[in-house]
C-alpha cells in the first residue's frame, strides 16, 4: 500500500468512525421513551396513583414496550387502553376515544375484526391495590401517540372481556388517566 493510501486510510478511519458515532447518536431509530403520571377519577388534581412508560424498540419491526405501576385501585383485571386525544381535563372523557387509525378494526385483542391499535392486556391489581401492567405492541409508535393532539392512557373499573366491540369489553367507567409525554 503506498503511502499516499495509507496516510488517506489512516485519516479516513477516525471521520468514518466520528460519522458513525454521530449518525448512531442522532438516529432516531434507536430507542425512542415517553411517559404519563396517573391521575385518579376519585381526586383528578390529588397526587399521582402511578405511571406509565413506554421505550420504543426499532431493531426490525417497531415495537413499544408499555409499562405500568399502580397503586389505590381495587384488586382485579382492569381495562387499559390508549386513547386518542392527550388530555384528562375538564374529566377524564377528554381522553376521546380508544386510538384507532385502522377504522376497520374492532374493539379486544381477541376480536377477529380487531385489535384497534391502542387495545392492550387488562391490567392485573393485586389484593393490596398494586397494579402492573408489562406488555409489548407493534400496533403503535411513540412518534405517532405523540403527534397532533397526542395520546393518553386510560384505567377502567372492570375488565375488558377483549372481544366485545360496544362498551369497550365491558370496562366501564374510566377511574384512571396519564397523558403520554416525551422523557
Amino acid at each position: 500500500m503506498s503511502s499516499v493510501r495509507r496516510s488517506a486510510a489512516l485519516l479516513a478511519g477516525p471521520a468514518l468512525a466520528v460519522l458513525l458515532a454521530t449518525s448512531v447518536a442522532a438516529d432516531p431509530g434507536g430507542s425512542r421513551h415517553a411517559s404519563g403520571t396517573f391521575a385518579s377519577a376519585a381526586d383528578p388534581s390529588g397526587p399521582s396513583i402511578g405511571w406509565v412508560k413506554l421505550t420504543e424498540d426499532r431493531s426490525g419491526i417497531v415495537h413499544v414496550n408499555v409499562n405500568v405501576k399502580v397503586e389505590g385501585l381495587t384488586a382485579g383485571l382492569h381495562g387499559i387502553h390508549i386513547h386518542t386525544t392527550g388530555a384528562c381535563t375538564p374529566t377524564f372523557a377528554a381522553a376521546g376515544g380508544h386510538y384507532n387509525p385502522a377504522p376497520a378494526h374492532e374493539h379486544g385483542l381477541d376480536n377477529p375484526s380487531g385489535p384497534h391499535a391502542g387495545d392492550l392486556p387488562n391490567l392485573v391489581v393485586d389484593v393490596d391495590g398494586h397494579g402492573t401492567l408489562n406488555a409489548r405492541t407493534d400496533r403503535v409508535t411513540i412518534a405517532e401517540l405523540l403527534a397532533g393532539d397526542g395520546s393518553a392512557f386510560i384505567i377502567h373499573a372492570n375488565p375488558d372481556d377483549q372481544v366485545t366491540n360496544v362498551g369497550n369489553g365491558g370496562s366501564g367507567a374510566r377511574i384512571a388517566c396519564a397523558v403520554v409525554v416525551p422523557r
